[in-house]
């Protein structure tokens, strides 16, 4: 039961829920929709039931606007009001990007309570027509509004006639697109118009169709509209009229019926201000004042494509610019100038400015009060005479001051003279003369002397300072400011003034001593002269102070080289010790002097001598060798006619010598190494005394050419090494002679030596002839693998010679020959076949003792052999050897040699016979001529 109740009110309460829903939809009743064609948009206009409003709900609206020739929604909005009990019905306006004669429009509507989620209904669509089809005689271009405003977009249609259709929409200059929605209804859509020359756009559109072809044209203006009024403001000059200003601003590009227009309003009085606006520089517009002080003036500027206000609110009282003061006069005395003017605005207290303008171009603003009278003035004391001011006025309002007055003309006055004031600074140049001395004197205006007067000119006055006597004068132009005059050797007192026409300034005085202090003077002169150098402000001095002087004159010429020169000096204060002398005259490379004068009573005495440069440049000329003395290992050069004096761009502090061989580098002793931008080297050699001119280069090479150079280097350095002279070292005899011992004498030695070791080999190692060139072993079957060999039958003797001397000679292998001059030698340098008797061949195999040979001569092979005393005939043969012996006999490297009488006389060689046979080779040499 409890269950059943429940679902009872459930079920009641979404039906009564369901039900309030409902009771909150509150659609449209009626929609009403016109058009505003001249500005182009839509005015909707609706309304929904009387309870909405009793009940003032806050409801919400969905509007839509249709155009019915595209069949596309364009614009969807909801509107959001609150409803009133006074049943007054709702407006919306829209604004349409295409003109609303191209088509036709329809817009629809649906509500809602804010409270409700449930839209109404739609409402029907309201359509209002465009022009469809044209019953004109030509084709129509809308919008009809001929004004475009630059950068903004605009669509244009064309309308034809019933029964036409569009061939052609364009415009000239031409568009971004183009696009047709049918054939009678033409679109076309600029872009970002801009403004161009000629500012206008000309759109064409041609029908056709029927018996022709119409064309139809409409000009479109591009333009901007207006800029704000700037600098808007009102003012009153006389209190008759009342002047409004501003600032025109940018152009518009439009002229004619669409130029800018100008509208004043006055909000008090509530009525518009007849005035003609005058636009040049600045915007004007005036017009007279009533009897109403306080305004509130609202200026409109509008044209067709917008329009701007500016106010400004103001009491007339309090807006006074008086107008520029006119007809300035006045007269002046030697200080004083009295100026006068006219007022232009009568019956105003006004309190003006007057400005002075000096010749140097200082200005200073006097202030005066003036009257209502017509004319004011001023007096402005303090100037200087015979001086040239310009003077102009400005005024404005005494009470309630707003704004000065523009100036008025200027006006140039000149004061009346007056007597020179200040004193010329005097100086003085003194050179020796016959009977006397010759004085240059020179002056120049300080910054305290005023000419003061119309012309001026300078009288100079001397006279002796020991005695009575007559002083003598000249005059001197004001175009000279030097002047020469003669004195003797008494001291004199000189005096220098300026004139004009009304009196004479203060002198200038000046005392010359007498000739002997002059020869003091010329003789201190001779001081040594302390050197400088410059910087790029300027040559700095310093100079010892002196208690006695009461200050210091430092003098100097500009232009040394000038004669006479233009002698420059300036003064300095007793605790003065140094100064920076300064001129736009001073170049580098130039040597100025500067003279340093103490001073005091009137009287100069020279203290110190400076020179120096502003800046250094390296020597210009190299130094001029004239002289060379060589020898063999050294050069002397010398250059005395190089100056050291002012005609040097710079102080020469010495010199460098630069030597190298001309085909290598320089590496001499006790020099620097020097690299040229080639990359050669250079031996250097620096002179550090500016006055010695003579060098010696030591070190060289006999015989070599050298390349040197000599350059000159001040504190701006040296010139780069462009020429070089070249020398040649003369040659060395005493090496000739040493080379001569050193090299030829050993050479002759060595020659004589070898020649001397060959007559020694060829008499004590005489050469062993060889088997292997032998005749005898000259036939194949005398070869034995790689060595010849002769068998024992074929050693045939030619010859056999028995030598009975007493002296039997004893040959030993390998020993050598007796050196006694009476002993026979023999070269067996060729293998001899020697053969022993049967005795010796006992005795040889038994024991290893000497044996005795007998030496046999071939005589086949010695045709030309003679008899000699200890030779004797073959008598027979020998018999035949034996090999074994033989063989061990034969060594063909050793030589055989005869034994001398000592070694004849061993047992074993003596018990056989005493007499020898000799056997001598075909190839036997005989030492010295002698023969066996």
């Amino acid at each position: 039961m409890m269950n059943h109740f429940i679902f009872l009110a459930v079920l009641f309460s979404l039906r009564t829920a369901h039900s309030h829903q409902e009771s909150l939809v509150f659609p449209v009743t009626y929609l009403r929709v016109s058009k505003d064609l001249p500005l182009q948009c839509l005015q909707v206009e609706w309304d929904v039931g009387k309870s909405a409003h009793d009940a003032e709900l806050s409801m919400s609206f969905e509007i839509q606007v249709n155009r019915t020739g595209e069949n596309t929604t364009v614009w969807t909005e909801f509107y959001n009001v609150t409803l009133d009990k006074s049943g007054k019905p709702l407006h919306w306006n829209w604004d349409s990007d295409l003109p609303l004669e191209c088509m036709a429009h329809s817009v629809r509507i649906r509500s809602k309570a804010e409270a409700s989620k449930i839209w109404s209904q739609w409402s029907l669509w309201e359509t209002i027509l465009g022009l469809g089809t044209s019953n004109y005689s030509q084709p129509q271009i809308f919008p009809d509004e001929k004004v475009i405003e630059e950068g903004s977009d605009i669509t244009l249609c064309c309308i034809v006639r019933k029964g036409q259709i569009i061939m052609e929409f364009f415009s000239l200059p031409a568009v971004h697109n183009f696009s047709r929605t049918n054939s009678q209804i033409g679109l076309l859509t600029a872009k970002t118009v801009a403004h161009q020359k000629p500012s206008h756009v000309t759109v064409f559109c041609q029908e056709s169709g029927g018996k022709g072809d119409h064309y139809h044209y409409v000009v479109f203006f591009v333009g901007k509209p207006p800029d704000l009024p700037h600098d808007f403001s009102c003012h009153t000059r006389d209190m008759k009229k009342i002047i409004c200003t501003w600032s025109q601003g940018g152009d518009t590009h439009l002229y004619g019926p669409h130029s800018t227009k100008y509208t004043f309003f006055e909000e008090f009085a509530q009525k518009l201000i007849p005035c003609t606006v005058n636009c040049s520089k600045r915007c004007s517009c005036s017009w007279d004042i009533n009897q109403q002080r306080v305004y509130n003036i609202m200026l409109t500027v509008e044209n067709p494509l917008g329009k701007k206000t500016a106010t400004d609110a103001f009491d007339v009282t309090h807006r006074i610019h008086p107008s520029a003061p006119s007809e300035l006069f006045g007269h002046c005395s030697d200080t004083k100038i009295m100026l006068y003017w006219k007022h232009r605005n009568k019956g105003i207290e006004l309190f003006c400015q007057t400005e002075v303008l000096h010749p140097d171009g200082k200005t200073e603003l006097h202030n005066s009060s003036s009257t209502h009278l017509q004319y004011g003035s001023i007096t402005v004391g303090g100037q200087q005479p015979y001086t040239q001011y310009t003077l102009r006025v400005r005024c404005g309002a005494a009470q309630h001051f707003w704004r000065w007055s523009e100036w008025s003309k200027a006006q140039t006055f000149r004061t009346e003279e007056a007597s020179p004031s200040g004193k010329l600074d005097i100086w003085r140049e003194i050179i020796p003369a016959l009977g006397g001395r010759n004085v240059t004197l020179f002056w120049k205006l300080t910054p305290s002397f005023q000419a003061n007067g119309r012309s001026i000119s300078y009288e100079i006055t001397w006279e002796k300072v020991e005695e009575d006597s007559k002083p003598e004068h000249i005059s001197i132009s004001s175009v000279y400011n030097t002047t020469r005059i003669f004195i003797d050797s008494d001291p004199y007192k000189i005096s220098v003034v300026a004139k004009n026409n009304v009196n004479y300034s203060l002198p200038s005085v000046m005392i010359i001593p007498g000739a002997t202090g002059t020869e003091n003077e010329l003789s201190i002169s001779n001081l040594k002269e302390d050197q400088v150098i410059g910087a790029d402000d300027g040559i700095f001095l310093s100079w010892e102070p002196r208690n006695t002087y009461d200050g210091y004159i430092v003098d100097w010429c500009n232009f040394p080289a000038l004669q006479p020169c233009d002698l420059q000096w300036k003064r300095f204060g007793p605790s003065s010790s140094s100064a920076l002398i300064s001129s736009a005259s001073f170049v580098p490379g130039v040597r100025y002097n500067f003279r340093i004068y103490g001073s005091v009573a009137n009287t100069a005495s020279l203290l110190e001598k400076k020179t120096g440069y502003l800046k250094e440049l390296a020597p210009t000329l190299d130094p001029p060798v004239k002289k060379i003395h060589l020898t063999f290992h050294a050069v002397t050069l010398s250059w005395e006619s190089y100056p050291t004096t002012a005609s040097q761009p710079g102080f020469i502090r010495g010199y460098h010598v630069y030597v190298s061989p001309v085909q290598e580098d320089c590496s001499l002793k006790e020099s620097k190494k020097h690299v040229l931008p080639d990359g050669s080297v250079l031996c250097k050699y620096t002179i550090e005394n500016p006055e010695e001119k003579r060098y010696t280069v030591r070190h060289l090479m006999p015989n070599t050419k050298y390349k040197l150079a000599v350059k000159a280097y001040t504190g701006g350095g040296e010139t780069p090494i462009a020429n070089f002279i070249y020398i040649e070292t003369p040659f060395d005899t005493n090496t000739l002679y040493l080379l001569g011992l050193l090299v030829i004498v050993p050479s002759v030695a060595a020659a004589l030596c070898h020649w001397k070791m060959k007559w020694v080999k060829a008499c004590c190692c005489p050469v062993v002839p060889s088997p292997n060139k032998s005749k005898v072993l000259s036939f194949k079957d005398l070869v034995i693998g790689s060595e010849k060999v002769l068998k024992i039958h074929d050693c045939k003797p030619d010859a056999v010679a028995v030598d009975n001397n007493s002296e039997a000679q004893t040959l030993h292998p390998g020993s050598q020959t007796s050196s006694t001059p009476t002993e026979d030698k023999m070269d067996v340098q060729s293998s001899s076949w020697l053969c022993p008797t049967q005795n010796e061949e006992r005795a040889f195999t038994s024991t290893p003792k000497p044996m005795t040979y007998t030496l046999f001569e071939n005589l086949a092979y010695s045709s030309h052999i003679t008899a000699e005393p200890n030779s004797y005939q073959n008598t027979g043969m020998l018999e035949p050897c034996k090999p074994q012996l033989l063989a061990g006999l034969y060594q063909p490297q050793y030589y055989f040699d005869t034994v001398s009488e000592g070694a004849a006389s061993s047992p074993s060689w003596a018990a056989g016979r005493k007499t020898s046979l000799q056997y001598v080779s075909q190839m036997g040499v005989h030492c010295l001529g002698s023969r066996l």
